[in-house]
């Protein structure tokens, strides 16, 4: 008798919501997703190389090797928002209130000095101030 392919689970909503995690787990792995998923985008627009990605993003290859492949388990979302800083990128948040309240709060990763550090290679380049932390500016509206 031949099985019939039925779903045994069927997703109404965000399939990370249906992962039985907690909603800021959820929240957590949906930017993640949203961050690599841009950074790709811009990493195959922009036609980089894995070596030249080593340089840009100031990491060693194994790391930007698991960042093109998708893998990504370890890696914080401060570090994804530092490579896409890193990568020219401008990054946006935006939460609202599922509860239908009257306020909404928007997060911009704020870009505010430059200094200059030393890479790995040992050359001088310009580093953006918060890049390393991923600080961001809030602002509630």
């Amino acid at each position: 008798m031949k099985s019939e392919n039925r779903p045994s689970h069927i997703t109404k909503g965000d399939v990370f919501d249906d992962l039985g995690l907690s909603r800021s787990e959820a929240s957590a792995l949906k930017i993640k997703a949203t961050l690599l998923d841009a950074i790709l985008r811009e990493i195959e627009k922009q036609g980089y190389t894995q070596s030249q990605l080593v340089e840009i993003l100031d990491e060693y290859q194994p790391s930007v090797s698991n960042l093109t492949r998708g893998k990504i388990a370890k890696v914080s979302v401060e570090k994804l928002l530092t490579y896409s800083d890193r990568l020219k990128m401008k990054t946006t948040l935006t939460v609202h209130a599922s509860s239908g309240a009257h306020r909404n709060a928007r997060i911009h990763s704020g870009l505010t000095a430059r200094s200059t550090t030393r890479g790995r290679s040992g050359s001088r380049r310009p580093r953006r101030r918060g890049a390393a932390t991923g600080s961001l500016t809030k602002r509630v509206i």
